[in-house]
């Protein structure tokens, strides 16, 4: 009777570390695709950030022809652009972009004083893919910060709490715009 009862007692405990080792791994496991999520859907930032910065300079050649003397506006879309590529953490993002949307409405200022320049297809063409990067750009930000508050939220509570300590999960990063990019821009087409 008593080895019965050893061996019920050890199957019991053989069964609760089971159970906590599933629960271990389960939760491990989630928390792993979350973040992955949070790494992806930065990273698609990222790519729509890059397709913009590479639309640019097909922006300012086609300007080019009709305003060339504008120099200094290439200049400072060029170093935008080169700010913007190299930039890192979310922070970093935010300020390549201000310096970047800069240059850009002195661009757009440029454009103004070529009324024929507003009507080349090449220039209607890249105005209108600047603006379809912005959409996917503000799209990708939103999807960035849903994911980034479902990871937060899964590391935060209980038991997983537990096992994103022991195991290194830290906080994610918001996308948070800047004061400046509160300020809309002032671009006319007059």
């Amino acid at each position: 009777m008593k080895k019965k009862g050893l061996f019920i007692g050890i199957g019991a405990v053989v069964l609760v570390a089971v159970i906590i080792i599933m629960s271990a791994v389960s939760t491990y496991n989630g928390l792993v695709a979350k973040q992955e999520k949070v790494q992806n859907t930065d990273a698609q930032i990222k790519t729509y950030l890059q397709r913009r910065a590479d639309l640019i300079p097909n922006l300012v050649n086609t300007v080019k022809g009709y305003a060339a003397h504008e120099e200094e506006v290439y200049t400072a879309l060029a170093d935008a652009r080169a700010k913007l590529n190299s930039a890192a953490t979310p922070a970093e993002y935010e300020e390549a972009e201000q310096s970047f949307n800069s240059a850009f409405s002195r661009l757009l200022a440029v454009v103004e004083n070529y009324p024929e320049l507003k009507a080349n297809e090449n220039f209607i063409y890249l105005q209108d893919e600047l603006s379809g990067s912005e959409n996917r750009i503000a799209t990708a930000r939103k999807d960035y910060n849903d994911a980034v508050t479902e990871y937060n939220q899964a590391i935060r509570k209980f038991p997983a709490v537990i096992f994103a300590g022991m195991f290194g999960f830290e906080k994610a990063e918001y996308f948070e715009a800047t004061p400046e990019s509160q300020t809309v821009p002032s671009v006319s087409f007059e």
